[in-house]
């Protein structure tokens, strides 16, 4: 059993809980009954040039706990200032320590587009990510039927908010793209043995229409890496660890932007 489908089970776990306090008709209709988003998060990524979207987590599998002291607020406040594009934060608790209330809280202090980052099984999350003011969800292909793949983008159609479609090899970029994504995001950490080649980003590329906006995820260090994602063709970068571990996040963006 490798590690995503340990974090897909718990979150199916969390799932069952969850509709124990709120039933999956409450949750639909609370979400159906807010206004409909203006899919923000993939606007904010169509602009001209690498967009960047920058990562709040406090720890991963791999790394284990990657910021001791983890002020959210503060860190989701300094990629705003830095000028990133949307902000990821995780949600999913076992394993990244997440939290649905750092999602919230750091929606209402910043103006930019937040995606959850979570491991959506169930169209139940989705709702969930609307209400608390995401204007994305990812939607991950290894855990994912591709029927349900279009059928979550559907939902996230009704709600306004953007589904980022993540692949990892060839075989999932098709399902992506079968399934109607309009995000799709590759992973270069093989999520089964969590090797790292940003070099899978750069293959994957030209499967990928070039209407489908385009998101490099995971390992992406140095302005360097960036440069050849960019000459590869991607459209946007998706920066966690490097940021986290960065003391200054401000001057580490400016840095991997080039402007440093």
């Amino acid at each position: 059993m490798t590690i995503l489908d340990k974090l897909a089970d718990h979150a199916r776990e969390r799932v069952k809980i969850a509709k124990q306090k709120i039933s999956a008709d409450e949750i639909k209709a609370m979400a159906l009954s807010m206004p409909a988003g203006n899919f923000e998060f993939e606007k904010a990524l169509k602009k001209n040039g690498m967009s960047f979207i920058c990562e709040c987590k406090k720890a991963s599998p791999s790394k284990g706990v990657i910021a001791e002291d983890f002020p959210y607020l503060q860190i989701a406040k300094d990629y705003e200032k830095a000028g990133a594009d949307c902000i990821s934060v995780l949600t999913e608790p076992k394993w990244f320590l997440g939290h649905d209330e750092y999602l919230k809280e750091i929606i209402q202090n910043v103006s930019i587009p937040c995606i959850r980052k979570d491991f959506t099984v169930d169209e139940y999350m989705i709702y969930e990510a609307k209400i608390l003011g995401a204007k994305a969800v990812l939607l991950i292909c290894s855990i994912l039927a591709g029927e349900q793949i279009k059928e979550y983008i559907k939902i996230c159609d009704k709600l306004g908010i953007s589904a980022l479609v993540e692949a990892h090899d060839e075989n999932e970029i098709k399902t992506a793209v079968n399934s109607g994504a309009r995000i799709i995001g590759v992973n270069n950490r093989n999520l089964k043995d969590f090797t790292v080649d940003t070099g899978n980003s750069r293959r994957m590329r030209e499967l990928v229409p070039a209407d489908i906006i385009f998101v490099s995820e995971s390992g992406v260090k140095t302005a360097e890496d960036i440069k050849l994602l960019r000459e590869a063709g991607a459209d946007a970068v998706l920066i966690g660890e490097t940021l986290m571990r960065a003391d200054d996040k401000t001057a580490k963006l400016a840095e991997l932007k080039g402007i440093l």
